[in-house]
């Protein structure tokens, strides 16, 4: 029983986002514009290719701020429930938080920080 569900709502997605596209395609005129395919940045206009490189330590340092940002995330519900589940949740929360700090650790030591 429970599968078969899981099957009627995954074919009920996909029909429901190939319905939207669909009508889309049906009814929206679409016009090729060689001014709506450019890349838009504040109203300035581009100028160059937008195929630039970029240093990966500017991704390397945007995934690190995600890690840590998304670890309030996990620290909230404990927040809330730390009251009732006693010292059980205080010494899990630390564990989680050294993981975490050993993480920014080695991210430290390997240079994953420095902007430059």
């Amino acid at each position: 029983m429970g599968s078969s569900s899981l099957i009627v709502l995954f074919f009920a997605g996909v029909a429901f986002a190939a319905g939207g596209i669909a009508v889309a395609r049906l009814f929206v005129k679409g016009r090729k514009n060689a001014q709506k395919g450019q890349a838009y940045e504040c109203g300035i206009p581009t100028t160059g290719t937008p195929w630039n490189q970029f240093n990966v330590g500017y991704y390397l340092y945007a995934l690190i701020f995600l890690i840590f940002d998304v670890e309030l995330v996990f620290m909230y519900p404990w927040a809330v429930v730390v009251r009732k589940v006693g010292m059980a949740a205080f010494l899990e929360i630390l564990v989680f938080l050294f993981i975490l700090f050993m993480g920014f650790l080695y991210a430290h030591k390997k240079g994953a920080l420095k902007w430059m």
